[in-house]
């Protein structure tokens, strides 16, 4: 995906085939906050690694450097959860 438009919303990652247009790809996802939301939405969304129809979304600057699907971003999604699961014992 370019990094200089937002993903439709039906788009998937070519590597992987999540969806892209949603919660955890945007730049105003916040875990903790009202719907793990930083914008002022008015309905919650359930699921958010699925796809979404919010016009508050942007891609997260994080994607948009290392791009969806792409070696880098692999990378640092596997050390994270390395870095969980010796958090947690696992």
């Amino acid at each position: 995906m370019p990094a200089d438009r937002k993903p439709g919303f039906n788009e998937t990652c070519e590597s992987c085939g999540r969806d892209l247009h949603a919660c955890i790809n945007c730049r105003f996802y916040k875990p903790g906050v009202h719907w793990d939301c930083a914008e002022t939405i008015t309905d919650s969304v359930f699921d958010k690694e699925k796809r979404n129809l919010c016009d508050w979304y942007e891609t997260a600057p994080a994607l948009k450097q290392a791009g969806p699907g792409r070696k880098d971003a692999k990378n640092s999604t596997e050390k994270a959860r390395r870095d969980l699961d010796s958090l947690f014992g696992g």
